[in-house]
């Protein structure tokens, strides 16, 4: 977790001390970054760890967004990690209220999916998980509403790779609107990728 946190503050994917990561343990508990700490300097005694309700069984107090993790690990039992980040690109997005087409790379139909835009939730409050909880069974990659993103995985570094993606793809996908238009993939390839997203579950 130290080490995913210091990758997303290197590449940029939060600043000061945003974002949020958390593993579901083999206990049934979750480790959590704590709030009010740069993730990008994170120190393994840090870590908090909470029942699924967020109640601290170990450490100090978790970030405040800690509810919309703990709300992905009750509807998908095949999440065990969970990334909340605020890349600019993918935030951007949001504030215009535009969508990612899944259509436009290999990566953005496979790796991230469908990528639903999820209506803005007051951050650090019940308001945004109930926001996201529709969404969560669907799919595995989340933008937030004039807040960030969110990403699942099957462990930290699934859900970091799936962030970073996302980023990427949006760099591409604004980049290619500035070119004149973003093209879709050809058909056939695209229900392919498609497809192997549906049966890959988080993998």
């Amino acid at each position: 977790m130290c080490e995913v946190g210091s990758r997303l503050w290197q590449k940029g994917l939060i600043s000061g001390n945003e974002g949020n990561i958390t593993v579901r343990t083999t206990r049934g508990t979750v480790l959590a970054t704590p709030g009010g700490v740069s993730k990008g300097h994170l120190r393994a005694e840090a870590i908090v760890e909470v029942d699924m309700d967020g109640n601290s069984i170990c450490g100090g107090k978790p970030s405040s967004e800690i509810r919309i993790h703990l709300q992905a690990y009750k509807q998908r039992t095949d999440c065990h990690a969970v990334v909340h980040a605020h890349p600019p690109t993918a935030t951007a997005f949001t504030v215009a209220g535009e969508g990612i087409p899944d259509d436009i790379l290999p990566e953005a139909a496979y790796v991230l999916g469908q990528v639903p835009t999820v209506p803005f939730g007051m951050p650090g409050t019940s308001e945004l998980s109930d926001q996201l909880e529709p969404y969560l069974d669907q799919h595995k990659t989340f933008l937030l509403s004039h807040h960030g993103a969110m990403t699942l995985g099957k462990e930290v570094y699934d859900a970091c790779y799936r962030m970073e993606c996302l980023e990427s793809v949006c760099k591409v996908l604004l980049v290619a609107r500035l070119l004149g238009g973003a093209r879709p993939m050809p058909p056939d390839a695209y229900k392919v990728f498609q497809a192997m997203a549906m049966n890959g579950g988080l993998g």
